[in-house]
């Protein structure tokens, strides 16, 4: 079994920045897609940033410029820093893994991001 344990939401102001983390242990495998999924009440979960045991990244369109996905692979660790960050990026941000950017095999628990005045 796997797991995936996130860490770094919270709460901050419309323009400021958070860096989520997400820690892989188990049996996931070193060459998974990793990347974060978000869903905010009363919307479908998005895809926000994914990237591959070679580092090509897809980011959401409206997080391109913004939000910066990047792993340590020594860490089995994946960061998804996000800059600018803007109301309508409150959600719960999932950590997920995957043999593609759309196909998940192991989900974190989620961490709440709140982006509010």
């Amino acid at each position: 079994q796997g797991q995936l344990v996130e860490s770094g939401g919270g709460l901050v102001q419309p323009g400021g920045s958070l860096r989520l983390s997400c820690a892989a242990s188990g049996s996931i495998y070193s060459s998974y897609v990793m990347g974060w999924y978000r869903q905010a009440p009363g919307k479908q979960r998005e895809l926000v940033a994914g990237i591959t045991s070679g580092g090509n990244t897809n980011y959401v369109d409206s997080v391109k410029g913004r939000f910066t996905i990047s792993r340590d692979d020594a860490k089995n660790t994946v960061y998804l820093q996000m800059n600018s960050l803007k109301p309508e990026g409150s959600a719960v941000y999932h950590c997920y893994a995957g043999p593609a950017f759309t196909l998940v095999s192991y989900w974190g628990q989620g961490t709440q991001v709140t982006v509010s005045s």
